[in-house]
């Protein structure tokens, strides 16, 4: 299966379409991680709020079991700690659920960011190489069997008539001359059915 044209012009329009879909594609990869990366920048204040949460947590719990110990008073004095300590946990929660928010408002958006231009340019590229890769190979196949010259000369006959201009030294009986079966005629017009379809005649001579 061939992957390009071998007609230099259909060749170059395939290349400059793979080149931009690609380009599109990586670019598109790339401004979504730099998106990501610059949103990501927002969970500091969440990491600075889970770590002093914790912080404070840690310290208030070590400060009422500490205080527990005080005769009388220790139990007093251990209940408003913990309670504070409790505070503590929250606001560390609430950094963590900070960052989480971030997370994933950071993905969501990077991912709209790639999958939006992957998918149009799918929409737009994929189609026609699928279908120049299929029209390829079936027109080898064609070409291989018996009378497939005879199939691509009448593409041409069928074809625009521009692609016709200056065949045979302008000959304009090519229709009565592909009709009597003038091989050289044939030929030609196959010539022209195959790079209507991007494709060269096999080496070696004649085209059936």
């Amino acid at each position: 299966m061939r992957i390009y044209a071998q007609t230099p012009a259909r060749r170059t329009r395939q290349l400059v379409a793979d080149l931009l879909a690609l380009a599109v594609i990586v670019g598109a990869a790339w401004f979504a991680r730099l998106v990501h990366r610059t949103i990501m920048l927002l969970v500091g204040p969440g990491q600075a709020a889970q770590s002093a949460g914790n912080q404070l947590a840690n310290g208030l719990n070590d400060a009422g079991n500490a205080a527990s110990k005080v005769p009388l008073v220790g139990g007093t004095l251990k209940k408003p700690l913990l309670d504070a300590a409790q505070a503590g946990t929250s606001l560390a929660q609430a950094g963590q659920a900070e960052q989480h928010s971030v997370s994933r408002l950071a993905f969501m958006i990077a991912f709209v960011l790639v999958a939006v231009p992957v998918a149009a340019v799918l929409l737009v590229w994929l189609p026609p190489r699928i279908r120049w890769l299929r029209s390829s190979s079936q027109a080898q196949r064609l070409l291989a069997a018996p009378g497939g010259a005879d199939l691509f000369a009448l593409r041409a006959l069928t074809g625009p008539l521009r692609d016709l201009a200056g065949l045979r030294d302008g000959d304009a009986d090519l229709v009565g001359a592909w009709r009597r079966g003038d091989q050289a005629v044939i030929d030609d017009l196959a010539r022209v059915g195959l790079r209507q379809v991007g494709l060269r005649p096999p080496r070696g001579g004649a085209v059936a």
